[in-house]
């Protein structure tokens, strides 16, 4: 038998905004009161319900659109800003020795340097950044087919590594505070760490990196020239300053920052640049193809050559040595001897020839 109480109850079929309305809620004189509390106080606002329900809201379900930091876009800007406080930077003056692990190229704007070598960049501002700046280093290519995809280190590297930032091809070497992001929507690689001012009697704050992966590592850059670029940017994330720079990262920064300056300076002079790998040899002639004729072979057999010596005991062994390389070369000459032409009668007998006998004999 069912309940006649639950015929009273609303129907599903509502929204659910209605169903909230239509929840009732207890009077306050439906209350039981303490012994101790006057019946004259919960009379007082017998008509103020207890709980005051606030109106279902339909657009709580409904969520905001993330707005993306300003500077993580997808194709980074390569251009130099110094921005209002004048943000330059400046390399150490290296030659291009072979034994030197890091050297800048004014020429070409680039940065040659070995594997997880640490390169000093020294940075320069006009004035004080505000309060909490930071400086940020970012790995991308420089082709425009390449520019999409992220630097990341070679796996070969990566497996002998085990720290957390193993993929991050840039490093800040010396400082605890530096910090290894990734960011959310290009998934690129940064290395931020905070900005110093400037020692007493110096102009300049110096920060040192370190590239971990080959510029020519299978898996990793394999062979495409990248570009990095350091930027000043507030606690906010707002970029005050920008600098870029190419980096090639080789077993021999001298002899390369050296034979690619010789190339661009003989680009410019319209020479043709030299190559780093040799060509193959043209293949040799043959011996047909380079005989000497007979007049000039006789010609050199006619020439004669002088040795000068000091020594008596030298110029007796030089006279013996020539004496037994005639003497060889004697022997192996044949020597053809031709015999006389002798007139044949037309008829008759054949004239006997020397050491030759008759029939007869």
């Amino acid at each position: 038998m069912e309940d006649p109480s639950l015929e009273s109850l609303p129907l599903s079929q509502d929204s659910f905004s209605v169903l909230w309305e239509n929840v009732m809620t207890p009077s306050i004189s439906t209350i039981s009161t303490s012994n101790n509390v006057p019946q004259e106080l919960w009379q007082a606002e017998e008509n103020i319900d207890l709980l005051e329900l606030p109106k279902f809201d339909e657009k709580i379900f409904e969520f905001e659109d993330v707005v993306a930091n300003p500077s993580s876009s997808t194709v980074p800007l390569t251009s130099d800003c110094p921005g209002e406080y004048g943000f330059e930077i400046h390399f150490q003056k290296s030659g291009t020795a072979k034994s030197v692990t890091s050297t800048f190229s004014e020429l070409l704007n680039k940065l040659y340097c070995q594997i997880s070598k640490t390169s000093p960049i020294e940075i320069k501002l006009n004035k004080e950044p505000p309060q909490g700046a930071i400086l940020r280093a970012t790995a991308v290519y420089k082709k425009t087919e390449h520019v999409a995809e992220v630097v990341r280190r070679c796996p070969h590297h990566q497996n002998e590594d085990f720290v957390d930032h193993r993929s991050h091809l840039i490093r800040v070497e010396g400082s605890q505070l530096a910090q290894y992001m990734e960011d959310f929507n290009t998934k690129r690689h940064s290395v931020t760490v905070p900005y110093e001012p400037p020692q007493l009697g110096s102009e300049r704050t110096t920060i040192l990196l370190s590239y971990m992966c080959n510029s020519s590592c299978m898996g990793g850059m394999n062979r495409r020239p990248i570009l990095t670029i350091l930027t000043l940017e507030s606690p906010e994330g707002q970029v005050l300053g920008r600098r870029c720079f190419e980096v090639r990262v080789c077993a021999c920064p001298g002899r390369d920052r050296k034979t690619e300056e010789e190339n661009k300076g003989k680009q410019q002079n319209g020479t043709k640049p030299v190559k780093k790998r040799k060509s193959n040899p043209a293949p040799a002639t043959s011996s047909t193809k380079k005989t000497k004729s007979a007049s000039s072979a006789d010609e050199e057999e006619k020439e004669v050559f002088t040795v000068q010596v000091h020594k008596r005991e030298l110029y007796e062994l030089l006279m013996k040595i020539k004496e037994a390389f005639e003497i060889a070369e004697s022997k192996t000459t044949p020597k053809v001897s031709v015999k006389p032409e002798v007139s044949v009668p037309s008829t008759g007998k054949r004239l006997l020839q020397k050491e030759e006998k008759s029939d007869t004999d």
